[in-house]
């Protein structure tokens, strides 16, 4: 009998007090004890309906039953079928959105735990399973693959099991892609990532890092002179916007993407590391999404005294997860909604002295429906700080789209597939990823990368 309880099984968490002063994971995870339990909600509907708010189709009610019967190795080879992360999926997807918003038990309740069930698994293999997965028989062509961000490592993976010989090529000295500079420890431990790279690359995927493309090697250059077949591009959106206000050339005003990466990659969460960004007292991380999460409560342990999310909508319209906001709140970061910087100031050194910030009313909606904004006239105000965080979007590098004809791009500089296969404009060059879509999530990105693998398949196999 399933088990009918119309509550998740809640997952142990360190207090928050406690973990806003360190970089350990906020989320302990599920017991087998409790996974076991929260696996006895799954209904087993006959309909599926939560596969198909999953981007790379995890048969989700059919590890759920393995799970429940405690086999938890069956449990993880069916994730696998499918998806070649889920250690990271089962930390960052935003499952809420995605399969559990599917799910026929959140119709009267909340939704069976597919998320943490899956990080489960996927951390029970881990710790107990030294088993690698075999190279399969090389096919003897070979795929290039840019960037090791999750649109890559899907991509890699899944021609890896066809037997392509695949070399992925990363500009950063460490694999991973925004898994590691991106995403902080806290919510994702880089260990994890490393073990999910480790397991491609027992598969017999080559990591080749420090490999700026377009700069060190051009895409024609792997094409024509190294005897690659066909390209995927998953090189991401790192290139950071800003809002053009008085002020942001000053020290101590960050993009989100540099801050996170001298946190991550320079490691200034580890306390033997000097890293300049460990100073600030006051931090205010202008954005609403989860990078602005992530960067107001990596400031917070960080030692920040004070730390301040200013968003200039309401809390309704924030496009971070509900779970980081709830998170954020109890850590003590501050929300400033309905707020506006309109200007940086200086303290008369070039450094941050505070930010000056316009009260915001929603207005009417626009022809998406979405209220834009609308400043309140003699509303300004100052909050004291000496760092700035810019979290407001980023969009794909022009590298590679600046050193390779005959590849187009949008207005925003996103590379043009076909919807269908994932193919660019030139023949045997693919795409997928926040590269073509603009910042996204991380299994809208592998979803990417595993239907631009299949289409490179069905491409190789006509020549």
């Amino acid at each position: 009998m399933p088990n009918m309880s119309l509550e998740k099984i809640k997952m142990p968490e360190q207090a928050p007090n406690v973990r806003n002063a360190n970089f350990k994971e906020v989320a302990m995870g599920y017991t087998k004890e409790m996974a076991m339990e929260e696996a006895t909600r799954c209904l087993n509907c006959k309909h599926k309906p939560c596969v198909s708010g999953c981007p790379v189709n995890v048969r989700i009610p059919e590890f759920i039953a393995e799970v429940a019967k405690g086999d938890f190795m069956a449990a993880y080879k069916i994730i696998t079928s499918t998806n070649a992360l889920p250690a990271v999926c089962g930390r960052v997807c935003p499952q809420e959105s995605q399969c559990e918003s599917k799910c026929v038990r959140a119709a009267k309740g909340e939704a069976v735990a597919i998320g943490r069930l899956e990080r489960f698994v996927a951390d029970w293999y881990m710790e107990n399973c030294e088993e690698k997965p075999e190279k399969p028989v090389s096919n003897g062509k070979k795929v290039a693959v840019v960037g090791s961000g999750p649109s890559g490592l899907a991509c890699a993976g899944d021609l890896a099991k066809l037997g392509y010989e695949v070399t992925i090529f990363e500009a950063f000295h460490t694999a991973g892609g925004v898994l590691v500079y991106g995403i902080p420890e806290f919510r994702l431990p880089k260990a994890i990532v490393k073990k999910e790279i480790d397991t491609l690359s027992a598969m017999g995927v080559t990591v080749m890092t420090n490999m700026v493309i377009g700069k060190v090697l051009s895409v024609d250059e792997l094409m024509n002179d190294m005897g690659f077949s066909a390209v995927f591009i998953g090189s991401g959106a790192g290139l950071p916007s800003f809002m053009g206000i008085p002020g942001e050339a000053l020290v101590g005003v960050y993009s989100a993407n540099e801050y996170l990466t001298r946190i991550n990659l320079m490691k200034a969460y580890i306390s033997d590391y000097d890293t300049p960004i460990k100073n600030s007292k006051a931090v205010a991380v202008v954005g609403g999404g989860n990078v602005a999460m992530d960067a107001a409560r990596c400031a917070k342990r960080l030692g920040a005294e004070k730390v301040y999310i200013v968003y200039r909508r309401s809390e309704k319209e924030m496009p971070a997860r509900l779970e980081e906001v709830h998170h954020a709140k109890e850590e003590g970061i501050e929300f400033h909604l309905l707020r506006n910087p309109v200007q940086i100031l200086s303290d008369g050194n070039g450094k941050v002295a505070g930010i000056e910030c316009q009260v915001m009313e929603l207005g009417e909606p626009d022809a998406s429906g979405r209220r834009s904004p609308v400043p309140v006239e003699g509303s300004n105000y100052v909050l004291d700080v000496d760092t700035v965080v810019m979290s407001i979007g980023t969009s794909p590098n022009p590298l590679i789209r600046s050193t390779t004809k005959g590849l187009e791009t949008n207005r925003k500089g996103c590379l043009v597939v076909n919807e269908e296969t994932n193919q660019t404009t030139r023949e045997g060059i693919y795409a997928g990823g926040d590269a073509v879509t603009g910042a996204a999530t991380v299994i809208l990105a592998m979803g990417a990368g595993k239907k631009a693998a299949a289409s490179i398949h069905e491409y190789l196999q006509q020549k």
